[in-house]
């Protein structure tokens, strides 16, 4: 009997104790791992994520509005432009200068903080100037983002630049379009993030 038995046992398949081993990781275990590790986290700034049109950097989009009127469409983004202008990371200048009722436009001149970081050491932030122009019409809205320009480090030595000259492919993306550079790098980055944020405000607003 005790024989038959240590044959039986010999006999069991081997995929079965290599189910319970835990040092044994599933495959699609390190595939995942593998795929993450590949991520970019700079994928979504690299070439292509700062459009230049005639030699100036412009952010422009076009969002939906089924149902709703250029009126209406311009009430509802000419109130939230007008809270824009009076948000905590707002400067002195920023301010709508065109309210066009008639033709349902609005262009808007924005000061802010552009924050890069922030802590109870180091507070590392530009001044972010751009205009933003909004043409209503009956079902959506086209929105333009331009006249991008920024103030770094004004209480040290003050540098000034435009987006133009900063953060383009050019400018922040290096040849490989593998990475951002360091420093301009930091400037686009942070530019797209303001503008993806706006553009989806913007949109989730008009639903």
């Amino acid at each position: 009997m005790k024989k038959l038995l240590f044959t039986m046992f010999m006999l069991v398949p081997m995929t079965l104790w290599a189910q319970d081993n835990t040092w044994e990781k599933p495959e699609v275990d390190e595939q995942e791992e593998v795929a993450k590790a590949k991520v970019n986290p700079d994928a979504k700034y690299l070439r292509g994520a700062v459009p230049v049109v005639n030699g100036k950097v412009l952010f422009s989009t076009h969002i939906d509005a089924p149902g709703k009127t250029a009126a209406q469409i311009y009430d509802i983004l000419h109130q939230y432009m007008v809270k824009m202008t009076k948000e905590k990371n707002q400067l002195e200048n920023s301010k709508l200068v065109t309210e066009d009722t008639q033709n349902h436009e609005l262009v808007a001149s924005f000061e802010e903080w552009l924050v890069f970081k922030a802590t109870a050491l180091v507070l590392d932030r530009t001044r972010l100037y751009y205009a933003l122009k909004v043409e209503c019409k009956d079902g959506g809205a086209d929105v333009v983002m331009s006249h991008i320009r920024y103030l770094y480090e004004e209480e040290r030595k003050p540098q000034r630049f435009t987006a133009e000259e900063w953060i383009t492919d050019d400018e922040a993306v290096n040849k490989k379009n593998t990475r951002l550079y360091p420093g301009s790098g930091k400037f686009r980055r942070k530019t797209i993030d303001r503008k993806d944020f706006l553009f989806n405000k913007f949109e989730s607003l008009l639903k």
